[in-house]
C-alpha cells in the first residue's frame, strides 16, 4: 500500500504542509508513523479524505441542485472574449487552465467578467489517465 509524507500529501492537495498537519491532528486524514517515526498517511486513507472533502465542497457549492457532473473545478476567470454569439472564457483553477466556449447570452446571464469566481463543471466520455 502506498504511503505519503506530509509534504507529498500537501502537494497533491495543493495546500501547505501545516494545513495537512492540522487536519491530521484533528483525525482527518488518519496518520501513522513509519519505522523511523516520520508521520505518514496511507494512500487509501488519503483517497478517502480527498473524496469526502470533494463531496463536502460540492454540497457547499451546489447552487443549482444535484448534478451528474462529478468534475467541478473552482477557479477565477482570467480572460473573456465575446462577440455577438459566443464568449470564450478562460479560467484558472489552481494549476489547471480551463477554456470554455459558451453563448454570449449565458456569459451575460452569469455575469462573467475577469476576476469573477466560477465553477467549471466538466463531463467527458474520453478521459486519459497517466500514472505520475
Amino acid at each position: 500500500m502506498p504511503t505519503y509524507s506530509i509534504g507529498q500529501a500537501a502537494r497533491l492537495l495543493r495546500v501547505s504542509p501545516e494545513t495537512v498537519r492540522r487536519w491530521a491532528d484533528a483525525g482527518r486524514p488518519p496518520m501513522g508513523r513509519d519505522g523511523s517515526g516520520n508521520r505518514m498517511i496511507d494512500g487509501v486513507g488519503l483517497a478517502r479524505f480527498v473524496r469526502e472533502r470533494a463531496a463536502e465542497d460540492e454540497r457547499a457549492g451546489a447552487a443549482g441542485g444535484p448534478t451528474s457532473v462529478r468534475n467541478a473545478l473552482t477557479g477565477i476567470v482570467t480572460g473573456l472574449r465575446a462577440d455577438d454569439v459566443v464568449a470564450r472564457v478562460e479560467i484558472q483553477a489552481g494549476p489547471h487552465q480551463v477554456v470554455s466556449l459558451v453563448t454570449r447570452e449565458a456569459a451575460d446571464e452569469l455575469g462573467l467578467a475577469v476576476g469573477v469566481t466560477v465553477i467549471a463543471r466538466v463531463k467527458s466520455t474520453s478521459v486519459h489517465v497517466e500514472r505520475s
